[in-house]
């Protein structure tokens, strides 16, 4: 029985799992976290152009020449 629970202390292939399934758990909350940051802004930047759109009225000039 001693034998047993030395050798369990001694095994520590549970532990390096736990820390990579730790370090792929931060990875993947860095990632999510950037994507939300990212989305939001390219959001912005096409609420951006799409209001400038609705703003343009044919006509006045620009590249069709109106």
């Amino acid at each position: 029985m001693t034998k047993l629970f030395a050798r369990f202390v001694k095994d520590e292939s549970g532990a390096t799992a736990i820390e990579y399934g730790l370090i792929a758990a931060l990875i993947a909350i860095a990632i999510i976290g950037g994507a939300r940051f990212v989305g939001s802004q390219v959001n912005a930047k096409f609420n951006e152009v799409g209001t400038a759109i609705q703003g343009a009225q044919p006509g006045t000039g620009g590249a069709t020449g109106g």
